[in-house]
């Protein structure tokens, strides 16, 4: 063989295995776990993908607990490459079980330091907080001669008793973190206490963050406990509700996102994670969430309410996630049996 037919066979070798490599990158798909609400899975997915068309997401989308759960079922033969919208007391349980990989996005000093884990490099980085608040039908209360609550302990009275619907903490993170900021605002004790006072108020138990909030704007129950952002979507739509921010302060917590140890696709999930914490993704994420990651984005929402960032509790994240199995298991005992059917 002469140089030359030498030289375009070497060639030729090169550029197959070069179209065998964009092919088989092109083809990569990542299966990605979420609690995200399922509206924005599309719109996630297609502003990721006109920057990276060759990474593919395969959504497992539920809610908090049943992700979470089905997690830690996998813990031993994973099935997820990333997690990309979890409640990080979610991830820091995972985290405490060895199952996240380690990895500074590039850019991530550039987030408000509360959205990332304190580990370096850190485990995961957050997106956006949501955070606790009352969805008050203003319509049907005043046909039941009900005033506005202002505070959690005034759920608790008797004139509210079946007017009142909440998620359930196991299934749902708002569930869970209205619980673990109970606990912690009240102390343990006085904590079960007041659930226990509630629940006597309490019509059903959703399994879902956004259901109340969604029943008080359609005038099936009065009162809502949910997040606020549901509520100022809600009013948005013409849902006669009030957003209501408890006085003695309220639960939080953030979306957040990992990479889960031992993915075969580490570089297409890091290429991943570094995407959803720029500032794009940030601003994807305001379209949902009064509260990102990455600051300057956050726009003004209307109809939220503007004492928000100020009542938020000094969540303790480590307590809900160190004690999240406790605190699931003494709310199912004492109170599942006025939960939804699943």
């Amino acid at each position: 063989m002469s140089m030359r037919g030498l030289k375009s066979t070497v060639a030729a070798s090169a550029l197959a295995l070069a179209a065998l490599t964009v092919s088989a990158y092109a083809e990569t798909t990542l299966t990605v776990y979420t609690a995200v609400e399922a509206e924005d899975l599309k719109r996630y997915a297609e502003t990721f993908n006109a920057e990276h068309p060759d990474i593919k997401i395969n959504w497992v989308r539920d809610s908090t607990g049943v992700v979470t759960a089905k997690l830690l079922a996998e813990k031993n033969n994973p099935q997820a490459d990333v997690v990309w919208g979890l409640a990080a007391t979610s991830l820091l349980l995972l985290k405490s079980e060895g199952m996240l990989e380690p990895y500074a996005p590039k850019g991530v000093d550039k987030l408000d330091k509360k959205f990332v884990d304190k580990s370096t490099p850190p485990t995961w980085t957050g997106m956006d907080a949501w955070v606790a608040a009352v969805c008050f039908n203003t319509v049907e209360a005043g046909k039941l001669g009900l005033k506005a609550p202002t505070s959690w302990k005034d759920l608790t009275k008797p004139e509210y008793k079946g007017h009142v619907i909440m998620p359930n903490p196991n299934s749902s993170g708002t569930g869970f973190l209205d619980v673990s900021s109970w606990l912690q605002l009240f102390g343990e004790a006085e904590g079960w206490k007041y659930m226990d006072a509630l629940h006597e108020n309490i019509a059903r138990y959703t399994h879902s963050g956004s259901k109340p909030c969604k029943l008080a704007g359609a005038g099936e129950i009065p009162i809502g406990i949910s997040f606020a952002f549901r509520g100022a979507k809600e009013k948005a739509n013409g849902a006669p509700v009030e957003i209501i921010i408890p006085s003695e302060g309220i639960g939080w917590d953030m979306e957040a996102t990992a990479i889960v140890a031992g993915t075969s696709k580490l570089e297409a999930a890091k290429t991943l994670v570094d995407w959803t914490i720029t500032k794009t993704a940030n601003e994807m994420y305001n379209t949902g969430y009064a509260v990102v990651a990455y600051p300057g984005v956050a726009k003004p929402v209307k109809n939220f309410p503007d004492n928000v960032i100020e009542k938020m509790i000094d969540n303790d994240f480590e307590f809900a996630a160190n004690n999240r199995k406790a605190i699931l298991e003494e709310w199912q005992k004492r109170y599942d049996s006025k939960s939804e059917a699943k």
